[in-house]
């Protein structure tokens, strides 16, 4: 178990950074753009992944909700081998744009398989919502990147 304990406090301190990544980036691009609708979705996607971070917070502070986790000893270290760039605010919109929907897919492949190796229904139900959270946003990524990256169809 102790070895369990310090791999799943790495697993939310990682996850944590990446919240936090992602809500400097969505803040950034929020003050950076003059789109008034872009700006509106990245400020409002700026607010839910520092919900997202203070969930896991509280998740990797609570030692009761950790013992409801069960992390499987099997790592196959795929993630850690494929490297994605940084945000960079100085990306061209449409490449900041799809590397910030590549993200939000990996978050929701990150909390899909939490909510897969949680043994209590509220802990599942928690990390099912964060990955239907990430989900939205990737959808919403995707709508601003169509009007972006294509905007010959609108």
């Amino acid at each position: 178990m102790n070895m369990d304990k310090t791999r799943l406090d790495q697993i939310f301190s990682d996850a944590i950074e990446r919240e936090i990544e992602a809500y400097e980036f969505y803040l950034a691009v929020s003050q950076k753009v003059t789109n008034p609708d872009v700006k509106k979705t990245f400020a409002e996607l700026a607010l839910e992944e520092l919900g997202h971070k203070e969930l896991l917070a509280r998740f990797k502070s609570d030692p009761v909700l950790l013992t409801k986790i069960n992390i499987p000893s099997q790592d196959y270290k795929v993630s850690e081998a494929t490297e994605l760039p940084k945000f960079d605010i100085n990306m061209k919109p449409a490449d900041a744009i799809a590397l910030a929907m590549k993200k939000e897919e990996e978050a929701v492949r990150f909390y899909r398989g939490m909510a897969a190796i949680s043994e209590d229904a509220e802990v599942k139900s928690q990390f099912e919502y964060l990955a239907g959270m990430e989900l939205g946003h990737k959808t919403r990524l995707e709508n601003v990147f169509i009007g972006i990256g294509y905007p010959e169809v609108f």
